[in-house]
């Protein structure tokens, strides 16, 4: 029912993980920890679709103006298809959230992303390659917001997802006195 932190490293990147109760009814301590995010991952049950608690949090991700990566979870559980799950996400959370498969080609993937940004079209239809970097400041921009399929419960899809935030998220730079910290917790 509290947020729990937890460390973790990958090839590129340092990792520390603010996890918060999903629970509609602690919603409270997980608006506390939003603020303090450089990127969140807003996971969304395959099961069940959006939530009402899903809409309230992706909200609140916009007002604090924080990255998102989105994780459906239970998919092997799912009665929707993966292009359906995709398909009501972006209908109700966002037109740029992008379906990223672990065994898409990267033409695939520059396809689909030359659909919702201009500069990716004109790339794409020059026949050039979307760089990895764009596609980066794109997410960190809340420009494009990845939606990742796996089932933790059995550790599908978690390496993919691990692999794409190590690929696609970007250390914040602080300028003069935007640095800062907040405490939010004390336990």
């Amino acid at each position: 029912i509290f947020s729990k932190q937890a460390r973790f490293s990958t090839n590129e990147c340092d990792f520390i993980l603010l996890d918060t109760p999903g629970h509609v009814d602690f919603s409270a301590e997980a608006e506390r920890v939003l603020s303090l995010l450089d990127y969140a991952i807003l996971v969304i049950s395959g099961a069940d679709g959006v939530q009402n608690h899903t809409r309230t949090l992706w909200n609140l991700l916009e007002f604090y103006k924080v990255p998102t990566f989105i994780f459906v979870n239970k998919s092997d559980i799912a009665i929707k298809t993966k292009d359906e799950q995709e398909a009501e996400i972006a209908s109700v959370l966002s037109p740029s959230c992008i379906a990223f498969y672990d065994t898409q080609k990267k033409e695939e993937l520059d396809e689909k992303l030359a659909l919702i940004h201009e500069s990716f079209l004109e790339a794409h239809l020059c026949g050039e390659e979307i760089d990895e970097a764009d596609i980066a400041t794109l997410i960190s921009d809340r420009k494009l917001f990845p939606v990742l399929f796996g089932s933790a419960l059995r550790m599908q899809g978690v390496d993919f997802l691990l692999e794409t935030l190590d690929k696609y998220t970007l250390s914040p730079i602080y300028e003069g006195k935007s640095f800062g910290a907040r405490v939010y917790k004390i336990a």
